[in-house]
């Protein structure tokens, strides 16, 4: 029959009676809405359980299906090792990584032999646990497959989400797909990931967007947004959402709480009839390439200097032919580039202070070399030129500090000097919110031991986009 049941579910641990210990009470909404999931999942009699989670495996460029036989786990790490599951894989996680080479997405099927290989964990991991613990407690007794996330991009995470419904279509396997998934981490000051005020408007967009069953909303959503909100959920939901693709929707928003600085959402995304109007693979990538265009359009002059320099350098293009604002030919600093892919650093380079003639050649040398000299990443092909976003930090002068007091990492920068050795944090970095983290980074970096002398600096940048 293909598709017969689909919604999303958070995980967090303390839901768990056995881990939480009565704080699990706090959120007695979510467990309740938890339970009314598993209740209507169980009407539909599935036959498998797909379960997308972000905290399995996680590769770069593909999108992981475990293949292995059975899957163990349990809740230890939380304190409750009695919490323990035993399950029994089903085939289905084969016909879908068939299904997406069809579809054309990259998806990896990851057996025992891959999992020694490369030292993965083959273990249960929570995203997984936590939500089956509740479809269990409500009835839900079947086999799973268990889908990680990848970072791709969103409209390609969505076909993946195709190919599960085209597997379970094609084997005639009746299907239920969760997507186990939190929202925001930075709700409130004591949150696992600290504030941020993005955090809440994330939550609020995700839950509207949801509720209508906008994908194209949440497929284009603002990347500075979602880096705001230290999420989680967002492409589980999505890839969820791809499973009901060419399908009639009515989602229902079961509960939504965050007390303890994270949000949860459990909907039912309650799949209906055929509806080739909602076949939206080709428009989501469209709208996507679209924002990215839009992005291009609005970039600053700092920023297209640094994009077309890698982009000519990647395709062996002479860089003369970049047209070079004067303003930049005029000033000297030192700066940073920074690129990000699908919301991942793809690469950063740069420098302290000046080294070359004006700020125009800085930024065009990091550029190449946050592209192809970042020794944490392999070098940029011409196939992500089209996917990469860029950001310009242009560094003010350096002044002494006497002590971390005088640091603010959303605001300065720090330099951590030990003898020759040195180290740089740009400002305002993502999960970096104190100016301890900051400096031991930066000290990292540098290999300098908490045992030895330091003396600190701070600076301000301009960061353009």
């Amino acid at each position: 029959m293909g598709i017969v049941f689909c919604g999303t579910a958070p995980h967090p641990p303390i839901a768990v009676p056995e881990v939480g210990k009565g704080r699990d009470k706090e959120i007695k909404d979510t467990q309740e809405a938890m339970l009314e999931l598993g209740r209507r999942l169980k009407e539909k009699d599935p036959e498998v359980l797909v379960f997308i989670t972000p905290h399995g495996p996680v590769f770069s460029d593909a999108v992981a299906v475990y293949t292995i036989k059975k899957m163990q786990g349990n809740l230890g790490e939380f304190g409750a090792p009695e919490v323990n599951f035993d399950l029994e894989n089903h085939r289905l996680g084969t016909s879908i990584v068939e299904a997406a080479g069809r579809v054309g997405v990259p998806v990896a099927g990851v057996d025992e032999d891959i999992m020694s290989r490369i030292g993965m964990d083959s273990r249960l991991d929570h995203g997984v646990m936590v939500p089956l613990y509740f479809l269990r407690k409500a009835g839900v007794e079947c086999p799973v497959v268990v889908i990680s996330i990848g970072l791709i991009p969103y409209h390609e995470i969505y076909r993946v989400g195709l190919a599960i419904q085209q597997a379970a279509t094609d084997t005639g396997v009746d299907t239920a797909v969760i997507a186990s998934g939190d929202l925001s981490h930075r709700l409130t000051s004591d949150a696992p990931a600290g504030y941020d005020p993005g955090g809440a408007a994330f939550d609020r967009e995700v839950v509207r967007l949801v509720g209508e069953g906008d994908v194209q909303g949440l497929v284009i959503l603002d990347p500075k947004l979602v880096e705001s909100a230290g999420e989680c959920g967002l492409r589980p939901i999505i890839m969820a959402m791809g499973s009901l693709d060419g399908l009639d929707i009515s989602p229902q928003i079961l509960s939504y709480q965050g007390p303890f600085g994270v949000g949860y959402m459990v909907a039912d995304f309650k799949p209906g009839k055929l509806n080739p109007g909602r076949e939206l693979t080709e428009k989501l990538s469209a709208a996507q390439k679209e924002k990215m265009c839009e992005r291009r359009a609005a970039e600053s002059s700092q920023v297209r200097l640094a994009r077309e320099t890698l982009q000519k350098h990647c395709r062996g293009e002479r860089l003369e032919d970049i047209p070079v604002p004067e303003e930049l030919l005029q000033e000297k600093a030192g700066a940073f580039v920074s690129i990000k892919k699908n919301g991942q650093l793809r690469g950063c380079i740069g420098t302290i202070e000046a080294v070359r003639s004006n700020l125009a050649e800085e930024i065009m040398e990091n550029a190449i070399s946050a592209g192809t000299r970042d020794p944490r990443f392999s070098p940029v092909s011409t196939d992500e030129l089209d996917e990469l976003e860029y950001s310009v930090d242009v560094l003010g002068d350096p002044e002494p500090v006497t002590g971390i007091d005088q640091l603010d990492p959303h605001v300065y920068g720090v330099i951590v000097r030990s003898g020759m050795r040195k180290g740089l944090l740009l400002p305002d970095l993502e999960g970096i919110d104190t100016a301890e983290e900051q400096v031991s980074i930066a000290m990292q970096k540098a290999g300098i031991t908490p045992e030895e002398e330091i003396e600190l600096e701070r600076f301000k940048v301009v960061r353009y986009l």
